[in-house]
């Protein structure tokens, strides 16, 4: 990765990211981060990176190849304002604002702007993120290329060309990992109510769901085959999985929370 990259925004994620270009072999003095805050300034600056409290003269002559935007949603349009120069001269703008359109970004940069909209998730902090784009127009192959280099530093990733099921990435995958953690929250609570030790309650349901997540990735197989293959005839697994794949479990619960976090992207995409 021998690119120039504008970060704006210099977060959790924005961390995130430069650890993964610079374990990729980004130089640091090939990043720029532009950040209001003091101490995210000198965390960029303890990793040998140039950060500016905002947009001035040496970013916009850099013309960076990519701009990344990863700044809380109703900062964007702000933010990337003094980037519109950029937009007629080849750069390309990734946005991992959650809920912010294309549009709301062509709106400003023009809507000749290259703008790749991507929805990150959390596990991205440790390098095991799941990150779906929707490209504009705009975006050449080469660009394209360009997105999936920076963000697959984090992780996996995968793209769509209805940017409309952005609504359903975010609910899916977005805030997927939530509800993970509160699976691991439920588990310990029912082990123990079981009698086991709250300590060691927690240790075997988060032990246990990142293990069966990690087997499940590896193995290459449906979920479904896996359950199935877990599951003997009249034991313990089918007596309890009766009860999360009866009326009113997990399947039913699940489909509900998806749709409303999915209609709650919506309504937040059209503010």
């Amino acid at each position: 990765m021998d690119r120039k990259v504008l970060l704006i925004g210099f977060g959790n994620m924005g961390q995130a990211l430069v650890r993964g270009w610079l374990e990729r072999g980004i130089a640091p003095a090939r990043i720029r981060v532009v950040d209001p805050v003091d101490a995210s300034r000198a965390a960029a600056g303890r990793l040998g990176i140039d950060a500016s409290e905002t947009v001035d003269e040496r970013a916009l002559a850099a013309r960076p190849d990519a701009v990344v935007i990863a700044v809380k949603p109703h900062q964007v349009e702000d933010a990337v304002r003094p980037l519109a120069p950029l937009a007629d001269g080849g750069t390309l703008f990734v946005s991992i604002a959650a809920g912010k359109t294309i549009t709301s970004l062509t709106r400003v940069l023009g809507e000749r702007a290259a703008v790749v909209r991507a929805m990150p998730n959390t596990p991205a902090a440790i390098g095991r993120g799941m990150t779906v784009m929707t490209p504009s127009a705009g975006v050449a192959p080469a660009q394209r290329a360009l997105a999936d280099e920076l963000l697959g530093a984090v992780g996996s990733t995968a793209w769509i060309d209805d940017e409309g099921l952005m609504d359903a990435v975010t609910a899916v995958s977005g805030s997927g990992p939530a509800y993970v953690f509160l699976l691991i929250e439920c588990l310990t609570r029912a082990g123990t109510k079981a009698g086991l030790d709250p300590e060691l309650a927690e240790r075997l349901a988060t032990a246990t769901v990142a293990g069966a997540g990690a087997y499940a990735e590896r193995s290459g197989e449906p979920a479904a085959e896996l359950r199935r293959r877990v599951t003997s005839p009249n034991g313990t697994t089918e007596a309890a999985l009766r009860v999360l794949m009866g009326d009113g479990g997990l399947d039913g619960l699940l489909e509900r929370a998806v749709r409303a976090a999915a209609d709650r992207s919506r309504e937040l995409s059209a503010a």
